[in-house]
């Protein structure tokens, strides 16, 4: 009843620069926590970085300097800036979040959500 749909994946050369969006659906009420995670081939799904609303963040020591999650409110959506990207960097990535939402009944309801995942490739 409620869905994070992502953007912004795509191919890049080492040393460049990608933006993820992840936009919740209308219904949508406010957002929680907030996360990133990726999944490379053969690996373990892992997560690469988690913000509270009231600001704390935690990035996984490989992106640490790299990497910033970010919200927009207004927008419901939340973002992964991703800079000087790596070969390593290569995975799945998807956006999940504790996502408060309208049902068709109008009560609120918590949930939490996880995006289709979009595809970054960063060739060398």
């Amino acid at each position: 009843q409620v869905q994070l749909v992502e953007s912004g994946g795509g191919l890049v050369q080492a040393g460049g620069s990608l933006r993820l969006s992840c936009a919740a659906s209308r219904n949508t009420f406010s957002i929680n926590n907030i996360g990133w995670h990726r999944q490379a081939p053969g690996k373990q799904r892992e997560l690469v970085a988690f913000s509270r609303p009231g600001g704390s963040t935690y990035y996984a020591d490989s992106v640490k300097g790299r990497f910033t999650i970010s919200r927009d409110n207004a927008k419901n959506t939340i973002y992964l800036q991703m800079n000087t990207l790596k070969p390593e960097d290569t995975a799945v990535y998807f956006c999940n979040a504790d996502v408060w939402y309208y049902t068709p009944t109008n009560s609120r309801k918590l949930e939490n959500i996880w995006g289709q995942g979009t595809q970054v490739t960063v060739s060398s």
